[in-house]
């Protein structure tokens, strides 16, 4: 495993709700993000842990081949690759992702 692929991994493992995004929770710095932040708050989520993937080239490919899935926010819950904002959005249409967080 990649020294990156380890530092994912590790985020992801050791914390419940894991969101890595473009920007902070506080300032997003793309709609997507910015949406599924929306969405995290609306479902009552308080304990997630971001990842601004701005900060960090490595964590921002890395990540990509981590989930095998190409666009940035990805959302992981107990260790699970989760979706982006538009499978975040459907879940919370549908009811699914909050008893999803709360679990």
């Amino acid at each position: 495993m990649s020294d990156v692929n380890k530092r994912i991994d590790d985020l992801v493992k050791g914390n419940d709700v894991v969101l890595f995004m473009k920007g902070t929770a506080q300032f997003p710095m793309c709609g997507f993000s910015g949406r599924a932040i929306q969405i995290l708050k609306a479902c009552g989520a308080t304990a997630v842990t971001t990842v601004n993937v701005l900060e960090d080239e490595e964590i921002r490919q890395g990540i990509k081949g981590y989930s095998n899935w190409p666009t940035i926010p990805q959302l992981y819950v107990k260790g699970e690759f989760v979706g982006g904002s538009d499978i975040m959005a459907e879940m919370f249409e549908a009811g699914e992702l909050a008893p999803l967080l709360k679990s």
